[in-house]
């Protein structure tokens, strides 16, 4: 069904009126252009919801299939990819990342763990000296400077938010491992088996479908002001502003930090594998003892880059008083630049996900996913 003033269309369990309801007013308030919301429980969608414009200058509307670049919603997906290799015992996550990738041993990196890449405390949470947006796009380039680089801080003491080094270094360690890179192993292991419409690396059969970003202006970390600070030197180390996914080579190369390209449903395909921990529709992609390796707390307190409260878990962030996104103990989350939101909950066997394209210059003021999320526990009564 379609609301004709807000142009909402799809449909939602009754329950789950309320959800709608905000996910509209959104619209209604100026918040959005286009957007995408999807709720599961118990593996089933119980809210589907999409509307608005995908690109302001053309008035293209957000069609059921409609995708963006969901900035680092993608690192849900590199973390999945990467539960799955330690479920398979081909990942250790105490390993040192030179047992997989012995060039990473250089500059006293020796003992720096997948844990530590996993939770962001690796201290390789930026590029130094830093590089251009055109070496993101050189695979081999970007990983053998990572791994010729001395960490920014000390391993392990505490987080440096890994923003775009982040997927670089995964998927790097699953390549090693595998032969495969992220996006071809995503593809074929859980992209594929799910029918999930989600990209690590876009084919250029898809780009009639992919909305214009509203960017929320300037470029990444450009409100950082201590230039000597760990935030600077690390959202600077590749400068980048939220036009560069309209690149043609932003969308082919692999960037499995922040170069993803789906949409609610996509995302909510893959997570709700992981709120019921592992299968979903005769799918199985781990163990629940697999998953639960993310509440493995990496780090807990005021993070380098971010310089917010974090709790880090594994290839997650987990739900604190900074950021109440759940009451329940099992519950896992991240988000994107901009506003994009995804919320997993093994208790509730809950997802809530929201991909949009308008984006917004400040997180902790942007309730749109956020509240969208806490409405759907309000339906649970």
């Amino acid at each position: 069904m379609a609301d004709d003033t807000t142009q909402i269309h799809g449909t939602n369990d009754p329950k789950f009126d309320a959800v709608r309801d905000y996910f509209v007013a959104n619209f209604d308030k100026g918040l959005e252009v286009g957007a995408s919301a999807v709720v599961t429980l118990d593996g089933e969608v119980v809210l589907d919801l999409w509307g608005g414009v995908a690109d302001q200058e053309t008035d293209q509307p957000w069609e059921r299939d409609t995708i963006v670049n969901v900035w680092s919603t993608t690192k849900t997906m590199a973390g999945t990819c990467m539960l799955m290799l330690a479920d398979r015992g081909e990942l250790d996550f105490d390993a040192p990342v030179a047992a997989y990738w012995p060039e990473f041993a250089a500059a006293g990196k020796e003992g720096v763990l997948v844990r530590h890449v996993m939770g962001h405390t690796s201290g390789l949470s930026g590029w130094e000296p830093a590089i251009t947006a055109d070496d993101l796009y050189d695979w081999e380039k970007a990983t053998s400077l990572l791994a010729a680089q001395e960490p920014l801080w000390t391993p392990g003491d505490g987080s440096g938010y890994h923003a775009i080094t982040l997927g670089y270094l995964q998927g790097e360690i699953l390549r090693r491992i595998t032969g495969q890179t992220m996006g071809e192993f995503f593809a074929q292991e859980v992209a594929g088996p799910l029918g999930a419409d989600f990209h690590i690396g876009l084919p250029v059969e898809h780009d009639e479908r992919v909305g214009t970003l509203v960017p929320p202006g300037g470029e990444l970390g450009d409100d950082v002001t201590d230039t000597g600070s760990i935030a600077y030197r690390t959202l600077t180390s590749v400068p980048l502003d939220a036009t560069e996914p309209q690149d043609p080579r932003w969308r082919r190369s692999e960037i499995p930090a922040a170069g993803g390209h789906g949409n609610a449903r996509s995302v909510a395909a893959v997570h709700a594998a992981l709120a019921c921990g592992g299968t979903l529709d005769n799918t199985t992609l781990c163990s629940t003892e697999s998953i639960e390796a993310v509440f493995d707390v990496q780090a807990d307190g005021i993070d380098r880059v971010l310089g917010t409260p974090v709790t880090m878990g594994m290839g997650f962030g987990i739900p604190n008083e900074a950021v109440p996104l759940s009451p329940n103990d099992r519950a896992f989350y991240w988000g994107g630049w901009g506003g994009s939101v995804a919320l997993i909950d093994m208790d509730a066997r809950l997802t809530v996900s929201y991909v949009m394209n308008r984006m917004e210059k400040k997180s902790d003021t942007d309730m749109r996913g956020g509240g969208l999320v806490l409405t759907a526990y309000g339906c649970l009564g």
